[in-house]
């Protein structure tokens, strides 16, 4: 197995699991809160992916689909540009209101998008230094492994949040 095809698996299968997730959920269970503080299913595939936008293309040296292929303007949110999630408040995650579909369309973008960059990768790629901004400083593959890890932690949230309001619709 190649390096490429790890990342190739890995990717597949987030893209694969926000998919599974989203399926069958209306878009007013796509803003439910656990608690008042709780991140949102919608938020948490937003950040997920705005994320991945932002890493993948900054390695990639690529503008971020979230500004080049228009996202940002067909959201409509009330950030910065360059936000994706990191750092925000409550009252930011709450302002997160948006359809399943354009969900889905974002994320299936910003996937194809980091597919088509990893498949290119060799095993020499992952020692290339990307941000010197940390000691160590932190290399592509370290970066890759990061987005990946950040994405499985956020679509676990997500499933446990479809579970909740699952169980909340069968008992009303």
């Amino acid at each position: 197995m190649e390096i490429a095809d790890i990342f190739v698996d890995a990717f597949t299968r987030i893209e694969e699991g926000v998919d599974a997730a989203l399926e069958g959920l209306a878009d007013a269970e796509l803003t439910f809160r656990a608690d008042p503080e709780a991140n949102t299913i919608a938020w948490l595939v937003w950040h997920l992916t705005r994320v991945e936008d932002d890493h993948v293309s900054d390695v990639a040296g690529t503008e971020q689909a979230w500004t080049a292929e228009g996202w940002y303007d067909r959201f409509g949110l009330p950030f910065d540009k360059r936000a994706h999630g990191y750092g925000q408040t409550s009252e930011e995650v709450a302002k997160v209101k948006v359809g399943i579909d354009l969900l889905r369309d974002y994320r299936v973008a910003v996937s194809a998008r980091t597919l088509e960059y990893v498949k290119g990768l060799k095993a020499g790629d992952l020692d290339r230094v990307v941000d010197t901004r940390w000691d160590p400083p932190v290399t592509l593959g370290v970066r890759l492994v990061s987005v990946v890890e950040d994405e499985f932690q956020h679509l676990g949230q997500v499933g446990f949040l479809r579970g909740i309001v699952g169980r909340r619709a069968k008992s009303s």
